[in-house]
């Protein structure tokens, strides 16, 4: 019988944790159950408010680290009610990014994903692994992507080029090419900026399958100086996150937009995380046809439309078509993380994360 495993994901949409229990048969993930706990208003606002500096930050980054793994322990007990009587052998918990900044300031820098996988641990009885970004950090590398890896495993097929889109709060593509190699990196923005202006002007979390943004049009001036931020223009290996791309960022932009009706800014955000993701598909993965899509993003239809009006004549589809639903992909990932740690097999990919060379990631807490 196959070894049982639990992937949890919190990211950068702060939308709340997602959770699978997976098994690997043949290394492939089969997905048993999903589960997902929204964060309450004061969980939310605090992980925000940690990606930006203030005050006593110590002691609120550590309240809020527990109260995610609590978060975290819920679904944990929701997965468990799918395989009564089942051992799970590790839980691969990622922990909530609130900065994210590989090679600045001395020469390594820091990525920093709160999380408190002790107290996990003791919550639920399972062994967890946590910690999963830091030693790719520390060997050289972007500390991210980390799903590349896994999506080759899950989606690559021999002879055909294909790009993997994950949106979430940022964007990352994986390109999986037709001769094994594996490449991945962020994009940019990909939900953030638009869940970000829905909350402030119509008081919606996200905009449901981008309604809102269907109604508006492209301002093109907006388009151009948001494409003119030189993190699009770096080569890869990179990574991106709230640090780089947040409300100041976007309010300075629309300062030369004074009069731009917010539903325009809204489709001109939509397009905006399109053309990104487009643009590197071409410019990487130039001969690729299928682009398949996870995240949240694959559920806006807006964004759907938009991405296949950018690459014309590849077909755009959800990783449903592949058999694992999108918002099963991610957490599904630190599943297969997990279990690589404890099989003693690397999980990050130099070729992604420009570390100097394949490592095991992640620390092991035991039950």
């Amino acid at each position: 019988m196959d070894e049982l495993f639990i992937g949890l994901m919190s990211g950068t949409s702060l939308d709340g944790a997602d959770g699978v229990l997976a098994a690997f048969p043949e290394g492939r993930v089969q997905v048993l159950a999903h589960a997902h706990r929204p964060f309450d208003p004061a969980l939310r606002g605090e992980l925000l408010a940690l990606n930006t500096p203030g005050d006593n930050e110590l002691h609120r980054a550590a309240l809020a680290a527990n109260a995610l793994a609590r978060v975290y322990g819920e679904v944990v007990t929701a997965l468990r009610e799918a395989a009564p009587g089942r051992a799970v052998r590790a839980i691969g918990a990622h922990g909530q990014t609130v900065r994210h900044r590989p090679g600045q300031f001395d020469g390594t820098g820091y990525t920093l994903q709160l999380n408190a996988p002790a107290l996990l641990a003791e919550l639920t009885g399972i062994a967890v692994v946590a910690d999963l970004r830091s030693r790719d950090l520390a060997a050289g590398g972007q500390a991210a992507p980390l799903v590349p890896a896994f999506h080759n495993a899950q989606f690559a097929r021999s002879g055909q080029d294909i790009a993997v889109a994950n949106i979430g709060g940022i964007a990352n593509l994986s390109l999986l090419g037709a001769d094994g190699t594996v490449r991945g990196f962020d994009c940019g923005p990909g939900n953030a900026l638009m869940d970000l202006w829905c909350l402030r002007h119509r008081g919606a979390a996200f905009d449901d399958r981008g309604r809102w943004a269907a109604e508006g049009r492209v301002l093109p001036a907006l388009l151009e100086a948001a494409l003119s931020d030189p993190y699009f223009a770096l080569l890869p290996p990179k990574s991106t996150g709230r640090d780089d791309f947040h409300a100041d960022w976007l309010d300075a932009l629309l300062a030369a937009e004074p009069s731009a009706s917010a539903q325009n800014v809204q489709a001109t955000l939509c397009e905006l995380t399109a053309r990104t993701v487009a643009d590197d598909v071409r410019r990487h993965l130039p001969r690729a046809r299928e682009l398949l899509v996870c995240g949240g993003g694959a559920l806006n239809d807006e964004l759907m439309r938009r991405l296949a009006q950018a690459l014309p004549g590849s077909l755009i589809e959800s990783t449903a078509s592949r058999g694992l639903a999108p918002l099963h992909v991610e957490a599904a990932a630190f599943a297969w993380l997990a279990r690589a740690h404890l099989r003693g097999e690397p999980g990050n990919l130099s070729a992604v994360t420009g570390a100097h060379g394949p490592r095991l990631l992640g620390a092991l807490y035991p039950a």
